[in-house]
C-alpha cells in the first residue's frame, strides 16, 4: 500500500515527504492525543495517517526517530473518533524509549515498558478481532506482546501510523513497510 493510497491524515504535519518507498514526518508544535486522566487536559491534535478498517485486521509499521524530548512519540494509531482510540509505539519518557500504550474510551490510560537498550528501527503491530486488540513489537526474529486490550467490537475504526511530540515541535520520524491486511496469526 502507498503512503498517498487509502489513507488520510488527521492533523497533517508540517512536513510528510515519500521517498524510496518511505515517509518522513516531522511533528508540529506541542502537538498529541490524550484525553483527561490524571493531567485533566484533552488533547487530539497529534498526526496520524489513517486508513479504513473492515473487520478483524493486522497492521504493521517499521519506523525510527532520533527521540530527544520528553515525550516524543510514534508508531500506530486505531481511531474511531476523538473520546476512542489507541495509540501504541516508542516514547520517550525521562531519558529513555518505551514501549507506550494509551487506550482512550472516554479518558485515556497509560502503560509503558522501558526499551533501554534501544537503537535503530522499531517494528509494531495492530492485531484487532472481535472487542480485543493485541499490541507487539518485533525483537529479532520474534514478535513479543505488550498488551491485550479491550475495543468494542461494534465500533468502526481506521488505523495507521502515529506521531506527536508533547514537548516540542520538530521530531523527525521515517516509516516504513505500513502493511494492513487480514489476520496474520493470533499472538496466544
Amino acid at each position: 500500500m502507498g503512503w498517498t493510497q487509502g489513507l488520510e491524515w488527521i492533523n497533517p504535519p508540517p512536513v510528510a515527504e515519500e521517498a524510496g518507498g518511505a515517509l518522513r514526518v516531522v511533528t508540529g508544535d506541542r502537538q498529541d492525543f490524550w484525553r483527561r486522566t490524571f493531567y485533566g487536559f484533552v488533547h487530539d491534535d497529534g498526526h496520524a495517517l489513517l486508513a479504513e478498517t473492515d473487520g478483524p485486521f493486522t497492521a504493521e509499521v517499521t519506523f525510527e526517530a532520533d527521540w530527544q524530548a520528553q515525550y516524543d512519540q510514534a508508531g500506530l494509531m486505531l481511531r474511531t473518533d476523538e473520546s476512542q482510540w489507541i495509540k501504541a509505539g516508542i516514547e520517550h519518557v525521562n531519558g529513555m524509549a518505551h514501549l507506550a500504550v494509551v487506550v482512550t474510551l472516554g479518558r485515556s490510560d497509560w502503560s509503558q515498558v522501558a526499551l533501554p537498550q534501544l537503537t535503530g528501527a522499531v517494528t509494531l503491530r495492530l492485531t484487532r478481532s472481535s472487542d480485543a486488540v493485541w499490541v507487539q513489537y518485533r525483537d529479532g526474529a520474534d514478535w513479543k506482546m505488550v498488551r491485550l486490550a479491550h475495543y468494542p467490537a461494534d465500533l468502526p475504526a481506521k488505523v495507521g501510523p502515529m506521531t506527536c511530540s508533547p514537548s516540542r515541535a520538530g521530531l523527525e520520524v521515517l516509516f516504513r513497510d505500513f502493511r494492513l491486511g487480514p489476520v496474520t496469526d493470533k499472538p496466544y
